[in-house]
């Protein structure tokens, strides 16, 4: 009698809780990045998502907040509604407008790795609590990743140290939910008190604490999107907020639900945010930055002018087709294999595109460069080469371009160099500078056309509207090429827009179009661009402070105002 195979037990899914923190990506937890990393399912309302979305895997199935479902914030008013979407925004297998702890456990008995990724921390949500007995009551397994709560981390951006030398007591207070006992209490200690509410009930809550005890002057922040460069804070006390939001014209408002953080207290720091606001005090916060390159060229740069405060927007002016004619860039292909050349010289991430495409044509990858010295013109070409498997020789060691690369290129010498031959693949535009140097050198090149660039598609009719009508606060300009081709597919910059430029060359073609360049970087380095930008941005807003105005972006720009002609 043969054994009876008895069938496998279903796979058992695992369940991970995280703390996608107040906003700032930043804020993330090596933890969370490793889960979100491994996850099958992510769940989380849409504006968690766009913080946690960029560290999952490519594929993963997003759950997220059914637009046309408005979903509950508030703990104790209805369960969110959710829909499952995959990564290209279809629906996918589980049924539409189904409750979080539902879906969540669905998905786990089906074996998948759910990662529910809730704003600020798992511990202080009331979803999350429900969600976790709901798991452990159908013995699902799960984990808690926590997160920055948002009662703590918004404070430290608005720069309210919510302690003192001397020990502060500090409470927390969610004014959505607080009883009259919770008032009463709080309103009777002399601690800080942070409280959670929204901008329009900012003021009924100040009333209560009064109410409660405290004294109308004791000073007050409120602080609205913290730790995003959105967060805006506004000083005032118990007495006055009502009036200071009137002032500042932010009440009423249809935004007047979005949720804010308040700190109250003698002793929480408020007094002094001046000194220690450094969040909303970098150089070019909250600007919004159009930078016209792609992604993949613009990555470091617009890494730059994150840490300066900024929202940089890429916009590509240029797309890469194939050159017209193959030919000339498959013989240098071969020539590599047969020993043709003793240099290959990569002055773009496009031209390592276009090579290692050709590679995978022929059935060839990084082995193919044995025996080939290989120099890449700056950081973000070099990390494409080793993206490809390919370690280069030489990266200039100063200037990232043509030049930068010419300093530290080695003349040939016949004893030590037995081939004479540079393979140069490179755009059809690119100028001779390179070429030129390396020939003086005592190298025979091979200036091989490897891709074209062409004029880019028009950007969103949005993003078009943005540029001419001062959207943007600033644009760098980092090459000539890229001044005419913005103009020419998205139209002129508005004049309230800072315009900065690489250098002069480049100055003078932003000129010629009719704008006014307002600053240049001190040398032709686009770091050294966003450097300057940030030093502008600093004058600027120094400058507004001495005359004792509102620091403003230059697209918050007062009617019939004009700008006027600032360069470095």
């Amino acid at each position: 009698m043969s054994p009876t195979t008895l069938p496998a037990p279903p796979e058992q899914g695992h369940v991970t809780f995280l703390g996608a923190g107040p906003g700032d990506p930043g804020l993330l937890t090596l933890r969370a990045v490793e889960a979100l990393a491994n996850a099958d399912v992510l769940v989380a309302e849409h504006d968690v998502l766009d913080v946690v979305r960029t560290h999952a895997r490519q594929g993963v199935a997003e759950v997220h907040t059914d637009a046309d479902t408005p979903a509950s914030s508030t703990p104790g008013t209805g369960t969110p509604q959710l829909t499952v979407v995959d990564g290209a925004s279809t629906t996918a297998g589980v049924p539409a407008n189904r409750d979080a702890a539902h879906l969540v456990m669905e998905a786990a008995r089906g074996g998948k790795r759910v990662v529910r990724a809730v704003s600020g921390d798992p511990g202080l949500d009331a979803y999350a609590a429900e969600e976790m007995l709901a798991c452990a009551s159908a013995g699902v397994p799960f984990e808690v990743v926590p997160g920055v709560a948002a009662a703590v981390g918004v404070p430290a951006y608005a720069g309210v140290p919510l302690r003192d030398a001397e020990g502060a007591d500090v409470r927390f207070v969610d004014a959505r939910t607080a009883s009259d006992r919770c008032w009463t209490e709080v309103g009777a200690s002399d601690g800080t008190v942070v409280v959670s509410t929204t901008l329009d009930s900012v003021a009924a809550a100040a009333g209560e604490l009064v109410s409660a005890g405290r004294k109308p002057d004791t000073p007050l922040t409120v602080t609205v999107a913290g730790t995003t460069t959105r967060q805006r804070t506004w000083s005032a006390t118990l007495g006055t907020i009502a009036q200071t939001l009137k002032q500042a014209k932010v009440l009423p408002s249809p935004e007047g639900g979005r949720p804010v953080i308040a700190v109250v207290g003698e002793r929480s720091a408020a007094a002094q945010r001046d000194r220690l606001a450094w969040f909303e005090s970098k150089p070019l916060f909250g600007w919004k930055v159009l930078v016209p390159r792609t992604k993949e060229q613009a990555a470091s740069l617009s890494d730059q002018l994150r840490s300066y405060g900024a929202v940089p927007h890429e916009v590509p002016t240029i797309a890469v087709e194939p050159p017209r004619t193959p030919q000339q860039m498959e013989r240098a292909v071969k020539g590599l294999v047969t020993g043709r050349y003793e240099w290959i010289a990569f002055t773009s991430v496009n031209a390592v595109r276009a090579v290692r495409e050709k590679f995978e044509e022929y059935g060839l990858d990084a082995r193919a460069f044995a025996g080939i010295k290989v120099a890449a013109v700056g950081e973000q070409t070099a990390k494409a080469l080793i993206a490809f498997g390919v370690k280069p020789d030489l990266v200039p060691s100063g200037e990232q371009s043509a030049a930068g690369l010419l300093e530290d290129w080695p003349p040939y010498d016949p004893v030590f160099d037995p081939i004479d031959r540079v393979f140069l693949p490179r755009a059809d535009i690119a100028t001779e500078t390179l070429v030129a140097g390396l020939i003086e050198l005592g190298w025979e090149v091979d200036d091989v056309t490897a891709y074209r660039t062409v004029r880019a598609s028009p950007p969103p009719a949005e993003t078009r509207e943005a540029i001419k009508g001062g959207g943007f606060d600033a644009v760098l300009f980092t090459s000539s090429s890229t001044v005419r081709n913005l103009v020419g597919i998205a139209g002129k910059p508005h004049n309230v827009t800072v315009i900065a430029c690489i250098g002069p060359a480049t100055a003078k073609t932003a000129e010629e179009h009719g704008l006014r360049v307002d600053v240049m970087a001190p040398e032709p380095s686009v770091h050294k661009l966003a450097e300057a930008l940030a030093d502008f941005g600093a004058r600027r807003r120094l400058a507004a402070l001495e005359a004792g105005d509102p620091v403003t972006r230059p697209s918050e720009r007062r009617p019939g105002a004009r700008r006027r002609r600032s360069t470095t």
